[in-house]
């Protein structure tokens, strides 16, 4: 029982213990206060999730051929978006297993796993192991700063609750896989597959997948193209980790951990059609501004055709090699032990990052020289080469032309990945350039352009862009004006020597290529023969400036002076002006506006642009096909008689200029028109007798035999045929395209009506 004494002290004792009370209640509630008002702050200064609905990355802008394979791409990040139905299971489970093996299971935070990751970083005193799930990840690539830090790990935290309350978990997976990074410029699964393997989602083996799966983690260490053996293992140690969740058997791992990793990089060409898709880029630039181009993901519809631009890059590429090794060996590349330090047993060559294949032109090293063979090392590969393997350099054996430490360029025929060992021949990169395109006759598409030897080391686009002398391609629009006045293929000239003296007294004598004068002659042998004289006298007598209307009718731009050296190609035009000219003479006398974009769509697949084909008429019907006739006689009986072996109903015309430096030939099928021209850039020789018939025309066979093969044989309209037919008619247009062709008569340039 209390006595008096203590009641006081007794009250005192309770209101300490309640103004304790009171000021820890005070502390708390200021600290919620504050907590409160920081988790506040935070939340102001966050990003909005719903910004996720409408989020809309940098994606490609995809280039499509005819048949809708893609040619070509701009992007400043290469993604590709996919649906979540569209990532196989076996690259979902990987994904799983390398980030996040309880993801369908937690709330976005593992916080198991985040207890034991901060357990192993204090006993290890530094940060031993990551906890983050893929909820968490998606946070910080939305917030776009990966620095650890304190601040940043709350504002993870908050933004990873907010998405789990927000999104399903089939839309957190679809978004990680479409915006992650997984290294050289490839964001997201899809661009990664292509990037590394060259392959769509669906087509990726399991190995495949787990080798994707590894790369968020670090895509530089982990990248198959810079660290194998690091990608190897983190791929193995994925599939493990397939086997322990009961995703995989434990014998489909070992068997995936024993297949090699086979990569098909993008980096080591340039694509199917570089000069082609930079013009396509150029077109846009100047409708599109940059934004639009590389970041918003437009659809491009081309008229490429890719089986014709396989072939025309095979057969331009074998062309000018072939033309090149004709003038000789020029000499290695370089020496590399010409460096103080250099050693051949750490040297180590660009062109040996990707994957080696046959057929691939390659950088060797000679490693040594001991008659009669010599051994190369191309990557991890060696190869021994005899005399055969450096025939065409006409050199006795290797020893006279290699020497040890010597770069040269080498093709592979052949490699063992089992022995290491390559077969390979020598080869050189030619110093000649060319060009090659085709126009479809109809309509005036594009369907293949090789604009140089290399985009790589010229980006200049000779197709378009080079104005080179025409020579004998001309003559057409000679004989085209000859016969529009009146004179026929029987008409006769005389094959005879003559010389003009211009107004300043200078004396010009032309000649024939052969040197000979045959007398009287009709214009067809003049024609098909290519004769520089008979067609001179033609065209005096036609009028040279009848002729510059002609050509400009014809669609030559270049400038053109009235003398008559003109009549024998001394002007200036574009191989895809000469192709553009010659379609009008399958085409009897209508020439197509040349075109390469048939449709361009945005993002959301909302048509931008639509192409509508026009053509015009340039010759009357009858005087198209009596040059049609003659043009198909040169192949029949002149000077392209070579490309009788194609067995097809074929037309065109050589053409060479004076001191051998231009060579063409510009032909045509009733369906396509080619033109092929080879020379070097600086205007120089490429040597002796080296004409069109000789350097153009061969190419243009090769190309065309690919072309032709396995196609129905088809005639060459006439006359008759189109007699009452429509100028609107769209026969020979696909049912996707405009139907309507716009038939026009430039102003000044229709031909006369006959009466």
């Amino acid at each position: 029982m209390l006595t008096v004494a203590q009641i006081p002290r007794r009250r005192r004792d309770i209101s300490r213990w309640l103004l304790a009370l009171y000021v820890i209640f005070l502390f708390f509630f200021a600290m919620a206060g504050i907590a409160f008002g920081v988790l506040a702050g935070y939340e102001y200064n966050l990003p909005k999730i719903q910004s996720l609905e409408d989020f809309r990355p940098d994606v490609i802008t995809d280039l499509f051929s005819d048949d809708s394979k893609v040619i070509g791409e701009f992007a400043i990040e290469r993604r590709i978006i996919v649906p979540f139905e569209e990532i196989p299971a076996n690259l979902q489970l990987a994904i799983l297993a390398a980030e996040d093996d309880q993801f369908y299971n937690h709330s976005g935070v593992n916080y198991l796993a985040l207890l034991r990751a901060v357990y192993k970083d204090v006993i290890s005193m530094k940060r031993a192991e990551g906890a983050s799930t893929i909820s968490q990840q998606l946070a910080r690539l939305l917030m776009g700063n990966m620095e650890k830090t304190f601040d940043r790990k709350i504002k993870e935290l908050l933004i990873t609750w907010k998405i789990e309350k927000r999104y399903s978990k089939r839309q957190i997976f679809t978004l990680y896989c479409n915006q992650h990074y997984f290294g050289h410029g490839a964001y997201g699964v899809a661009a990664a597959a292509d990037t590394y393997f060259g392959k769509q989602l669906k087509d990726l083996s399991l190995e495949e997948c787990a080798m994707i799966a590894g790369l968020p983690r670090n895509a530089s260490l982990y990248s198959p193209l810079l660290h194998s053996e690091a990608a190897r293992s983190r791929r193995n140690y994925i599939l493990d980790r397939m086997v322990i969740e009961d995703m995989i058997p434990k014998a489909t791992a070992e068997e995936a951990k024993a297949r090699p990793i086979l990569l098909k990089p993008r980096t080591r060409d340039s694509g199917l059609a570089p000069y082609f898709v930079e013009w396509v880029r150029q077109s846009l630039a100047e409708r599109y501004t940059t934004d639009v181009i590389w970041r918003k993901g437009l659809r491009v519809f081309t008229t490429l055709n890719t089986e014709m631009q396989t072939a025309a890059n095979k057969a331009l590429s074998e062309g000018l090699r072939n033309i090149d090794k004709r003038n000789g060996w020029r000499g290695p590349i370089d020496n590399m032990l010409a460096g103080p330090s250099a050693r051949m047993e750490t040297y180590t060559h660009p062109d040996w990052r990707a994957t080696l294949q046959p057929g691939d032109l390659v950088t060797g090293l000679v490693e040594n020289v001991a008659d009669p063979e010599l051994t190369v090392r191309i990557g991890k590969y060696r190869a021994v080469l005899g005399p055969k393997e450096i025939a065409w350099t006409r050199a006795p054996a290797p020893s006279k032309i290699l020497k040890p430490g010597d770069l040269a360029t080498f093709r592979i025929t052949a490699l063992d990945d089992t022995e290491k060992t390559a077969s390979a021949v020598l080869d050189q990169i030619p110093a000649v350039q060319g060009a090659l395109i085709t126009l479809e006759n109809s309509t005036g598409e594009i369907k293949a352009m090789v604009g140089g030897y290399d985009f790589r080391t010229s980006e200049f686009n000779r197709a378009t862009q080079a104005m080179r002398q025409v020579g004998s391609t001309f003559k057409p629009i000679v004989y085209a004006t000859a016969l529009e006045k009146g004179l026929e293929a029987s008409s006769t000239v005389i094959d005879s020597p003559i010389s003009y003296t211009d107004a300043l007294g200078r004396l010009w004598k032309p000649n024939n290529y052969d040197g000979k004068f045959k007398g009287e002659i009709t214009l067809r042998e003049a024609l098909i023969e290519s004769r520089n004289v008979p067609t001179i006298k033609v065209a005096s007598l036609i009028g040279i400036k009848d002729v510059i209307v002609m050509a400009r009718r014809f669609g030559l731009s270049g400038p053109m002076d009235p003398y008559l050296p003109l009549a024998i190609g001394s002007c200036e035009a574009t191989p895809l002006e000469m192709a553009a000219a010659f379609t009008v003479f399958p085409n009897l006398g209508i020439q197509p506006t040349p075109y390469f974009v048939r449709k361009i769509e945005d993002y959301d697949r909302v048509k931008k642009e639509q192409a509508e084909p026009r053509t015009r008429r340039v010759l009357d019907p009858e005087t198209a096909q009596k040059m049609l006739g003659l043009l198909q006689d040169v192949v029949q009986d002149g000077t392209a008689k070579a490309a009788r072996s194609l067995n097809r109903p074929l037309g065109g015309k050589t053409g060479t200029t004076d001191n051998f430096t231009d060579a063409w030939f510009i032909g045509f099928s009733p369906s396509t028109t080619t033109a092929v021209w080879v020379g070097f850039d600086s205007k120089k020789s490429l040597g002796d007798r080296e004409a069109g018939a000789v350097v153009s025309l061969p190419i243009w066979i090769e190309y065309m035999r690919e072309v032709l093969k396995d196609k129905p044989v088809e005639p060459f309209p006439a006359v008759e045929i189109l007699a009452g037919q429509a100028a609107s008619d769209s026969s020979g247009i696909n049912p996707d395209r405009p139907k309507k062709l716009f038939v026009e008569d430039l102003p000044g340039t229709a031909p006369p009506q006959k009466k």
